[in-house]
């Protein structure tokens, strides 16, 4: 089995996707279809500069969009977020979401079981969306699909993307 990023011998379009980041006791899991190119290469959730779930971060949970990835991630951890992708793996050339293939799902049923106090699973966008509905039976935490912040849904600006993402503060209290 290939390592977490790198793609799969034999297939080069066909990649494993990040490990999931918890703290001890989430409240949120945000849910990812699969991590883009950029974030495979860098080995980073939300690794595009030009995505905007870090902004969002920033506005919604005081997480400077500018601090040191690993400083982010600890960020993130300490707010109760937990961040990982519905898709382990799959074969994609590219980064768009229209092109995955071959999806093998992550365990989410089996995550959630571990952490009792997640209170909402948040699917980044419409993908993610459809992706966990195909394996979300008897996953008994509520989902909310909210709009992707990847630069590739410029449908709708930050400040409207802001003002969906808001629902997270509630869970956070």
């Amino acid at each position: 089995m290939a390592s977490r990023g790198t793609p799969v011998s034999g297939n080069s379009d066909h990649s494993c996707g990040l490990a999931p980041v918890s703290g001890p006791a989430p409240r949120i899991l945000i849910l990812g279809s699969f991590p883009s190119q950029k974030s495979l290469q860098y080995s980073q959730y939300y690794g595009n500069p030009q995505n905007q779930f870090w902004k969002i971060m920033e506005v919604l949970c005081g997480i400077d969009a500018t601090l040191p990835y690993s400083e982010r991630i600890s960020r993130v951890r300490d707010a109760g977020i937990a961040l990982w992708d519905v898709v382990g793996s799959c074969t994609r050339p590219g980064s768009a979401d229209a092109r995955i293939s071959a999806e093998n799902f992550n365990d989410i049923a089996g995550f959630v079981q571990a952490r009792p106090t997640l209170r909402l699973i948040v699917l980044n966008g419409c993908t993610a969306g459809r992706f966990y509905a195909r394996i979300a039976a008897g996953i008994p935490v509520p989902a909310v699909v909210l709009p992707s912040t990847s630069p590739a849904y410029a449908a709708m600006s930050r400040e409207d993307k802001v003002r969906h993402w808001s629902v997270l503060e509630a869970s956070l209290q």
